[in-house]
């Protein structure tokens, strides 16, 4: 699976950072600097790849 980092900014100015591809917390190294430069984290919410260690990601994607 592909790393993907998507940044969605609403029409308020407010903005979502979401990954996708990432396993365990390399998601938030991936993204700390974006975060940085857009401001305040004001909610985080972990997805269930969050919780994957990077070789059970790495089965997943083998299995394909």
């Amino acid at each position: 699976m592909s790393k993907t980092i998507e940044i969605i900014v609403a029409r308020d100015g407010s903005t979502t950072v979401q990954t996708r591809g990432f396993a365990g917390g390399s998601c938030r190294e991936a993204t700390r600097l974006l975060e940085k430069a857009l401001g305040q984290v004001t909610e985080e919410r972990l997805t269930a790849e969050f919780h994957l260690t990077q070789a059970s990601q790495e089965q997943k994607a083998a299995s394909r």
